[in-house]
Parts: structure tokens; sequence; C-alpha cells
């Protein structure tokens, strides 16, 4: 849950009101998200949901897979060019727990039209972005408490001084980022979408805002900025408050000052009188300052005894002195005093930014919104080739239309080969499409591509298709991969029932299911007999589901429920080898025994093919017997339902009235010249 409140008191009535009751079927919590996220999968099953999919991370990459390249194979890794870390935390957040509100989704749609359409509104969105402090949530949480100071002075000294540095920095860091505010309401003035103009009036144009920046700029030196560079980042905390605040602040940076001069002072004398010339004083935080001297320099003659604490790291030399290291103590002790100073001089400061601490969490989920929106999803769409990514649609009721949709993450890896689109049509009379095809001819990548583009269209991203439609996905499940599950130790089939059992108790008429190969971990019999069984348990709750399989005969089941369509993906046969072509058709696969072809491009001896063939059209004489000749009438029930199930689609469509009327008319005329079938 995001920070409602820093009230304990009222913290803890929120908690209890989601708390799990007696009744776990009735808790506020569970009412909450089902009203406004997708499932991925079932409580227990989502983390396999979101691997196989790869949404977050991919499945595997070999050794030699660069380190970029492995990044971006997941959903995460394809979208991500957020720059704050709270941007990066909410997309993958989202990614994990998409949208079923279609209010919220249509509203982030409706941001992106506006981005997508106005290129100078997205750049100046995005030229704002890149100054915006990188961990911005963390610089403004650290307010939310007034953290107790520790009573054992021996053991808190560099605890208290660290939590000090801390407290500054986040300051500068607050000041740089409310600095930005005005400069992000004036670009945010050019939008025309209700999310964007909300952002503007709500966080950038709040009054409070002003009045935070203003109580910032009466204590906070207007000079100070943050710093990477350690040294620099510690002096410009030093002089974080004004000077004439507090005399003994300026007497401890006085002390800090002379310390720092006299250390480089040093640094040109010991230069000097042993004739180092490149002799260096870098600063790295733990240490202090020290000595660095190029090994060619004290090649000839060894180091003069003065030199303490010789090391040698690669062509460097370093090392330090004792006057040196007194004087790095008198200048961390006023450093210490500096901090401790300003930490009392903040102590007012720190209590108006407590009071604001709401509107500053506010203003980190508005940048991190804004990160996510701009600097991933209108990103992708504007870094793609044109007409590439399309908006999707929302009903409540309708189909899941998806035409000529592409695989985000296999398109984004191999950007340089075409990749083959596929449609896909699910609606309440075709609520199951069986996928059949020979192994690497793309039944998984399909299956995996209408989940994902489902996941991208729940987030409120643009998707990889010329079109897409959606009606509302409750839970999304997949039933893809197979291995054992050496913890659970469970076999590879025992993984599988128990993964198809999770899907069948809580599946739903507006779930989305995804199966690969159900049932071929135990036998033929076993596995055709679990897989049909299960294919009309499926069919009966109405959800939609893609069930890719090698078992020609579950496709029969299109001759039983007209509301199942058989899909194949087209291989080529060219001198008994397969050219993969990666296109779905309706049907049955025209390529007969492709597991033969398959097994002979493998290596395996001629005369197990020959043998393999035999066997095979001996299987297929006996199912040709078993066919009943009722193929005519099951053709004329195909022809109806598709009758039917257009007339069932009409219901959502936006045609006119003449359009419509010309739609059916030419329907009409194809059913009566039996051009449907």
């Amino acid at each position: 849950m995001r920070l409602l409140t820093t009230d304990e008191c009222a913290g803890a009535l929120l908690v209890r009101s989601f708390a799990v009751t007696t009744d776990s079927t009735n808790t506020n919590l569970d009412s909450y998200y089902k009203q406004y996220y997708l499932a991925l999968g079932a409580a227990s099953a989502a983390l396999k949901c979101v691997q196989n999919l790869e949404i977050i991370a991919p499945l595997w990459c070999s050794p030699s897979t660069s380190s970029a390249k492995a990044k971006k194979g997941s959903l995460f890794g394809i979208l991500n060019n957020t720059k704050t870390v709270c941007g990066s935390r909410l997309l993958k957040a989202n990614l994990l727990q998409p949208l079923k509100d279609i209010e919220t989704i249509n509203t982030r749609l409706d941001c992106l039209d506006n981005l997508v359409d106005d290129e100078n509104l997205f750049f100046s969105i995005q030229q704002v972005m890149s100054k915006v402090p990188k961990d911005i949530d963390r610089v403004f949480s650290q307010f939310a408490y007034k953290l107790k100071k520790s009573m054992n002075m021996e053991s808190s000294g560099a605890t208290t001084m660290r939590r000090n540095q801390q407290l500054v920095a986040g300051i500068i860091l607050l000041k740089e980022a409310l600095a930005l505010i005005p400069s992000l309401a004036e670009v945010l003035s050019q939008a025309s979408c209700s999310l964007l103009e909300n952002i503007r009036d709500s966080v950038c144009l709040h009054p409070k805002v002003k009045e935070l920046q203003d109580s910032i700029d009466d204590i906070i030196d207007e000079d100070v900025l943050h710093s990477r560079q350690a040294f620099v980042a510690r002096t410009q905390q030093c002089f974080a408050v004004k000077a004439g605040l507090d005399g003994f602040l300026d007497v401890a940076r006085k002390a800090f000052c002379e310390t720092t001069e006299d250390m480089h002072e040093l640094a040109k004398r010991y230069r000097e009188e042993y004739d180092l010339p490149n002799l260096k004083l870098p600063y790295n935080g733990k240490q202090g300052f020290y000595i660095s001297i190029p090994a060619k320099d004290v090649e000839t003659e060894p180091l003069p005894r003065i030199f303490i604490q010789v090391t040698k790291h690669g062509k460097n030399i370093f090392c330090s002195t004792q006057e040196l290291v007194a004087l790095n103590v008198r200048n961390k002790e006023a450093a210490a005093d500096c901090y401790s100073r300003t930490e009392r001089a903040l102590e007012g400061l720190c209590q108006t930014i407590r009071e604001n601490i709401q509107l500053l969490m506010l203003l980190s989920e508005s940048v991190a919104m804004l990160d996510m929106l701009v600097n991933s999803f209108a990103h992708i769409v504007s870094t793609s080739a044109p007409e590439t990514y399309h908006r999707p649609e929302f009903t409540e009721d309708g189909p899941i239309a998806i035409d000529a949709g592409r695989h985000p993450i296999v398109e984004g890896l191999h950007s340089d080969t075409p990749f083959v689109a596929n449609s896909t049509f699910l609606s309440e009379a075709s609520n199951m499409m069986i996928v059949t095809g020979p192994n690497m001819s793309g039944k998984s990548t399909y299956l995996k591509q209408v989940s994902l583009i489902a996941v991208m269209a729940h987030v409120g991203c643009y998707v990889p298709a010329r079109y897409a439609s959606f009606r509302v996905v409750d839970k999304l499940f997949t039933r893809i991969g197979a291995g054992d599950n050496l913890e659970s130790n469970s076999s590879t089939f025992m993984t599988e029932m128990r993964e198809t059992a999770f899907l069948m108790q809580n599946m739903t008429s507006r779930s989305l299911i995804v199966i690969d190969e159900l049932g071929r971990a135990t036998s033929s019999t076993d596995g055709l007999a679990i897989a049909w069984a299960c294919s009309e348990a499926l069919l009966a709750t109405k959800g939609y589901v893609v069930f890719a399989t090698h078992m020609s005969r579950l496709a029969e089941l299109s001759s039983i429920y007209p509301n199942v369509k058989v899909c194949f993906l087209s291989v080529a046969v060219d001198n008994n080898r397969l050219d993969f072509q990666y296109n779905l058709r309706e049907g049955y696969t025209d390529v007969p025994h492709y597991g033969v072809l398959l097994a002979e491009v493998a290596g395996m001896p001629s005369e197990v093919i020959q043998d393999a063939r035999r066997i095979a059209q001996k299987l297929d004489d006996q199912e040709t017997k078993r066919l009943d000749s009722g193929y005519s009438a099951y053709l004329n029930l195909r022809k109806d339902y598709y009758v039917a199930q257009r007339l069932l689609c009409l219901r959502y469509a936006n045609l006119e009235e003449e359009s419509m009327r010309e739609y059916l008319q030419n329907l009409k005329d194809q059913y009566l010249d039996g051009q449907i079938g």
C-alpha cells in the first residue's frame, strides 16, 4: 500500500480495515483489489505465471548473451527507460498487478494519446524529468518520521554523523526537486488530458509547494547544489545553511576550511621538498585525504620514510603521513561539528517539511507516474517504427480482438528481422482457440504474445498490434513450460497438474487462460483424456482460452462444440525439410507426421525413420476408419454457428446504420451462396 498517513493511530485503523477477518472470503482488501486490479494467476501460481511470460526477467540467458541484451529479454526490460527509482518501481508494480478498472486504463491511454500526438509536450516533460533526483521517493520518505537520538554517545558518533549527512543531503535534493516544479507546471499547461492536468493542478500549483519552497530558501543557501563527488558533497553539506544564522556553525566552517587548506599546502610542500611534481591529494569518504604518486616517479629510489601506509594499486602508489593523518582527524571533527550545528539549525525546517509529508508523497507518486508514462510507455511508441504500436480499446463484455499482433520481447530482441504478425479473436460465441503445429513452429511464442499484449493493454500502454480490443480481464492464467520441481519433490507431470488445478479452482468467466501442451508429460491416452476433460471444463466457464497442443484428436472438440476454433501455424515442406512460416491459419495442420521429419533433421538413423513412417501410416489408416460419415452435418452446423457468432459480435460494433445494413446483407448473401464454411 502506498503511504496514506503518517499518524500511527490513523495508520493502525487503516491496516485494520484491510485485515483478514474470520470470514476470509469477505475482506475489504480482497474486494478492493478485485475491483481495481487484474490477477496474474492464482495466488500460489502467480510467480510461475510471471516467470513463464518473462514479465520481469528472462527465463534463461546463454553465457554468450550480452548483459544489455539480457536486460531486454523481458517485458519490463523492453519498457523500462525510466529515469527515477520510483518510476522503475511503479512500472514493475503495474506489470505485476495490471489494472482492470476501465476508467483508470482509459485515463492513462488518453494521456498517452496526448504525449504521442504532441511531440513538444513529450520532449519538454522528458527534459524536466531528466533533472529530477533519481531516488526522490527515498529522499522524501526520510522526512516522514523524527528519529530518536541515541543515548550511547560512544557507539552513535559515526551513526549520528552519517544521519546528519543524509538529512542535509536530503534537504538539498528536496530544494532542487521543488525548484523544478514551476518548470513542470509550465510544461504541463500545454497538456489537454485530464491526468496531466490533474498533476499540474493538484501538485504543481498546490499553494503549499510555494510555502515549503520559501521556508527552505529562508535557511538553505541558494548556491548549494547536490554533488556525487565525496568532498564536494561534504563541503556543500557543511555550507548548506546560510551564513549568520548560527555563530557556532560559522566557527566550525572556518575550522573545516582551514584544515582543508592546510592539507593542500602540505601536499604542495611535499611536491617541492621531495621533488614529486605529480603528487596528488585525492579524497574518499572513509579515509579522507590521502597521497597518490605515480609508481614511475619512484622507480629509481624508494619513498622517504616520512610516507606511511604505503600501498600500490595499478600504476599508482597510495600513502599518507603523520601530519596528513592529524589534519584529516581535525578536518573530520570540524565537519562533524558542522553537521551537528546544521542539524540544530534545520530542526524547525524539518518540522515544516514533516507537516507537508503527504504533499511530498503525492509529488513522489506524480513523478513516478510521469516517469512511467513518458519515459516508458510514450518512449517505446516514439522509438518504434511508425504505426507499429496502437491504442487498445476496452469493452465490458465484448471480444478479445487483436489484429496483426506481435510478441514485444521477441520483436525487441530481433529488431533486424521482421516479425510475423498474427491475429487473435475470442468472443462469447468462440471462446476457445486450439492451436496446433509442429515443434518450433511458434505455438509457445504465440501464446505468450497474446498474454503479454493483454498485460500491456491493462497497464494503460499502447500494444504491438494493428488493432486491439479487449473486454476487461479479471485474471490471467498460464500453464506453460515443463520440468521437474525439485523444491516440492514433484515430477514434470505432477507440477503440470498442480498448476492446472490452481487454474481450474480460481478461474472465472472473465478470465484469460493460456495453456501450452497440457498432458504431454504422461501417457498419450491419459494425457489426451486429461486435456479433453479440462477443455470441456474450461468451455463451461465461458472464459477465453488459447490452448496449444500436439494432440490431433483434441481438435475434434470443434466438431462437438461450435464455440471451439481450430488453428495451426503453417509450415512448408521442401525435400522433407520444414520451412517455418510462423503464420497462424484457421483449420488443421497441413504437415503430416512433422515429428518424424524433425527427427530426421536432427540426425536419427535412416532405418529408424523408415520404421517410424511405416508405423505412422498404419495409425493413419486406423484413424481414417474411425471417423464417421457425419462430416457434412458438421459443416452445416459450423456454418450456422459462424453466422450466429457474427451477429453476436455486431453488438459491440461501431458501424453506422447504413454500414450495418450493408454488412448484414453481405452476410446473408454469403450464407445463401454457400460461401461460408
